[in-house]
């Protein structure tokens, strides 16, 4: 018998949740297994998106607010 690669969790949903998962599920013929996976992968890309924007970002010069504000006025813009 082969070994599988997917590994078993016990996750414990709010009840409206768990029904809406299961209702999405049959909707769309797949299992919660596979909407909960899904939904946990993007979320995990959205967090790498934004600590590579954050790694992009930590090399520009900081600017102070106050800076900010004086020269919004000076300029006329506020």
């Amino acid at each position: 018998m082969a070994e599988s690669t997917q590994k078993r969790a016990t996750v414990y949903f709010e009840p409206y949740l768990h029904r809406a998962l299961r209702l999405k599920a049959a909707e769309t013929d797949s299992s919660v297994s596979e909407l909960v996976n899904e939904a946990v992968r993007e979320a995990l890309a959205e967090d790498a998106e934004d600590l590579a924007a954050f790694e992009d970002r930590a090399k520009e010069s900081e600017l102070m607010f106050e800076d900010v504000v004086k020269d919004l006025k000076r300029r006329g813009k506020i």
